[in-house]
């Protein structure tokens, strides 16, 4: 299985920023300590081509070359630096990555065959056509599927449009992306979500879960359970994007929820095998976590991907 990663640009963020940059290469050295078959890999950069796919070109240089309003700037919630930009398109670059390879299944050549890949970060989904907020400066997940269709327009013919489901379990809804799909019948947006957090103002997605504060395994399974179906019901997918954030776990700052580790686990599995029960392939970022301690978000993510482990070998052998 492969995994791409941005952690080698981090940002200069002040002393105290609450941001858990350290998180991104936590994660790399665990994988590989737990998951050493796991393929690690950087990736390019997104061009400003990819990233007009979903975003403003205007909006592209005035982050390139650092020309924000103060206030933009501060919803972006860093300050601008080289690193930043550098970093949010070598994530996008990422997620664009993860998610060519998983359509690899459709592949006729075994060796190309991948099904499941992933990103050591991305789930920027704050961030919409025209600016960025909540720590999201490009809508990696969203430019993702937009080149993927184009790519898949190019082999397949405009008959055969790729049809994508964007499967949201960050706990904060993905009004950035959820905005950049309004009126797009093509991408089905699904997001589960805490109904009091950021941010306050919702986008009407396609599907929006809205979950109490306080909301546990139970409740939060059965929540998601109802959406798959729902999804099913609505859509026919062919690919998959799942933002698997760490965020609904009760030792989280931001999330305010009280999902357990093996809860998380258990969400994942159902995505996972939901998606490989119908041979979607599956294209998955981390997005949120911020734990009291940092290693509770990590562990969180290390979790997702020995799922996602598990679900990439069963592709590998059909």
């Amino acid at each position: 299985m492969h995994a791409f990663y941005a952690d080698q640009y981090v940002l200069p963020l002040p002393a105290g920023h609450r941001f858990p940059m350290a998180k991104y290469a936590r994660l790399r050295e665990r994988l590989v300590q737990v998951l050493p078959e796991v393929q690690l890999s950087p990736p390019p950069s997104a061009s400003d081509g990819e990233l007009a796919l979903a975003h403003d070109p205007a909006y592209i240089q005035a982050v390139a070359s650092g020309s924000l309003s103060a206030q933009r700037q501060r919803e972006i919630g860093f300050p601008w630096s080289p690193q930043m930009v550098e970093r949010s398109r070598r994530s996008t670059g990422a997620t664009i990555a993860a998610a060519r390879l998983a359509l690899d299944a459709a592949s006729e050549r075994q060796a190309l065959r991948q099904g499941v890949a992933g990103n050591l970060a991305g789930g920027t989904h704050h961030a919409s056509a025209d600016k960025g907020a909540g720590f999201c400066v490009f809508n990696d997940v969203a430019v993702a599927a937009r080149l993927m269709q184009a790519e898949w327009s190019r082999l397949h013919g405009p008959r055969r449009p790729l049809q994508v489901a964007v499967i949201d379990l960050d706990v904060h809804q993905g009004n950035g992306t959820a905005s950049i799909f309004a009126a797009d019948p093509s991408v089905f947006t699904l997001s589960l979500h805490g109904e009091k957090n950021f941010p306050f103002r919702k986008e009407a997605g396609d599907l929006d879960i809205d979950l109490p504060d306080g909301c546990g395994d139970v409740a939060y399974l059965e929540a998601l359970e109802h959406a798959l179906a729902e999804l099913e019901r609505r859509f026919e997918a062919g690919l998959i994007f799942y933002l698997a954030g760490a965020d609904p776990h009760e030792g989280d700052r931001l999330g305010r929820l009280k999902l357990s580790y093996d809860g998380l686990q258990a969400r994942d599995r159902r995505v996972f095998d939901w998606a490989w029960q119908r041979r979607i392939p599956l294209a998955f970022v981390m997005a949120g976590g911020y734990g009291h301690d940092i290693e509770t978000s990590v562990q969180v993510q290390l979790n997702t991907w020995c799922v996602a482990f598990e679900y990439w070998r069963r592709w590998q052998a059909i």
